[in-house]
């Protein structure tokens, strides 16, 4: 078994085809998280499941995988990256067993939880590993790779997911869409440990145990009533936790505060809640990221129950998405970083653009939509996305100091996931009471839905726009000025 102590990374042979098996985790990873939307509509019917219970489905994985990152991340440091690596895919592996053979929505919930844990143990130490395996200019090839299997993941999802279900794989049915991760894992595992070279851990690390239950009962306080509060008709107790929330996120402030004053390590370094455009950036991304995710989900639902597309149709209309995306990204590699901040507010115009064009053609649309129907509104908006994000994680951390480079990159992907969980929960929230509300006063299930997408897309127009005026504060960046690796280069991956 190779080592890192044995050989350098730079002379280790076999990298490229260790590089392999992170891509082939990375996109089993990236697969799930999109390919479920498309059947959220069919587990809702097989499993008899409330709206609210269908929301647990992403929003608690995505919730789960937000919340562990961090502290996962600094576990690799601590116990080896190659070992939570591996361990990190079998967990993913084994609950992905599980949720494909759930009895009932709860079980489902239960095992989508455990498959959150998994992609949070599992995600860290690939970009970790990489780091470590490839020296500057192959570091770079490696991380443009991991970008393009980023994109082909999120692509691919909701086409497969649509094509399995169509198929009706083995008589399976939405159960597949969850099946097909467990060959992957148990190769990329046995692969894995054979190529994957494996680096010492850091002695001395310790992990902010304290730190991370605070974070994750405030984020569990903000999150669980919004998801649950329809359900049960918004009684005192989902106020009295919305509240609740802000003591346990202001706490989280001042014990990492405590811990940086006594030299210990933290969760999430103090000196980046001191930092104006990290902290500002936070914002904007927690922000941003809420909006294509509660999107993808209601308008996945607003087309099946709504319109009777299959989850194939649904699936194919979202593709508009994540092709601009990939065009964005394609633009951005001809684009000086001069101008980070006006690229970030074009990008966020566009954004609300997209969502405003959504809305007026679902506003204004008669009869039974086109698999194609919203495709220049969802176009726009995938191209944002893919325009804004790189600019915008540049722009954070350009003040960051080196050695917290590490810890401010990985609480990003944590932001953008909370923002992601936040974002569905509201969606959801507004889309299903608007429908109950209307087919309480008697409209047409087609009409019923049509509202319901409209109240969730002037949401998210709003937020969009509230985005967009939040990034005229952001400090103006120098070239040149950005945190990263060592031979200055930054590498912004969109996970």
């Amino acid at each position: 078994m190779p080592t890192a102590e044995a050989q350098s990374t730079q002379g280790y042979p076999g990298r490229w085809v260790a590089m392999g098996v992170l891509i082939a985790a990375t996109f089993m990873n990236l697969l799930d998280a999109t390919i479920v939307n498309v059947a959220l509509p069919v587990i809702q019917k097989d499993l008899n499941a409330h709206s609210s219970s269908i929301e647990w489905i992403v929003a608690g994985y995505v919730l789960v995988f937000a919340l562990a990152l961090m502290p996962c991340g600094r576990l690799g440091d601590i116990y080896g990256k190659k070992q939570l690596f591996l361990g990190g895919v079998a967990f993913f592996t084994l609950s992905s067993a599980l949720s494909g053979a759930a009895p009932n929505i709860g079980f489902l919930i239960a095992a989508r939880l455990m498959q959150g844990l998994g992609a949070a143990i599992m995600a860290p130490q690939v970009l970790s590993l990489v780091q470590d395996m490839f020296v500057s200019k192959e570091r770079s090839a490696a991380f443009s790779m991991f970008g393009i299997t980023s994109g082909i993941a999120i692509v691919s999802g909701p086409l497969i997911g649509g094509w399995l279900i169509a198929v009706n794989l083995f008589d399976m049915g939405w159960r597949s869409i969850f099946y097909i991760n467990v060959p992957v894992g148990i190769i990329a595992v046995i692969a894995g440990s054979v190529l994957i070279p494996r680096f010492p851990a850091q002695r001395g690390l310790k992990l902010d145990k304290p730190g991370v239950m605070i974070v994750a009962l405030a984020f569990l306080l903000l999150i669980f009533p919004l998801v649950e509060g329809r359900r049960f008709g918004w009684p005192l107790w989902t106020f009295a936790m919305l509240l609740a929330s802000l003591p346990f996120f202001a706490g989280f402030y001042f014990w990492e505060k405590r811990r940086a004053d006594a030299g210990r390590e933290q969760l999430l370094p103090v000196s980046l809640m001191h930092t104006h455009a990290y902290v500002l950036g936070g914002i904007i991304s927690f922000l941003f990221y809420s909006t294509p995710a509660g999107l993808f989900m209601t308008f996945a639902i607003f087309l099946q129950q709504g319109f009777g597309f299959t989850p194939l149709q649904a699936g194919l209309a979202t593709i508009p998405f994540p092709i601009g995306a990939f065009m964005a990204a394609f633009t951005n590699r001809r684009l000086s970083d001069n101008f980070l901040k006006g690229r970030i507010l074009v990008g966020a115009a566009l954004m609300t653009s997209g969502l405003a064009l959504i809305l007026f053609m679902v506003w204004r649309h008669s009869g039974t939509p086109g698999v194609f129907s919203f495709a220049p509104g969802l176009l726009i908006g995938g191209f944002s996305l893919g325009f804004t994000v790189s600019p915008l994680f540049q722009s954070m951390l350009a003040e960051v100091p080196g050695p917290d480079a590490g810890s401010a990159s990985g609480a990003l992907q944590a932001i953008q996931q909370a923002g992601s969980a936040l974002g569905i929960a509201i969606a959801s929230q507004l889309f299903f009471a608007t429908i109950a509300a209307r087919q309480a006063a008697g409209a047409a299930t087609e009409a019923a839905y049509v509202a319901g997408f409209i109240a969730c897309l002037s949401y998210m127009v709003v937020i969009t726009a509230a985005v967009f005026f939040a990034a005229w504060f952001l400090p103006a960046v120098r070239p040149g000025q950005h945190a990263g690796s060592e031979d200055g280069e930054t590498e912004v991956i969109l996970l």
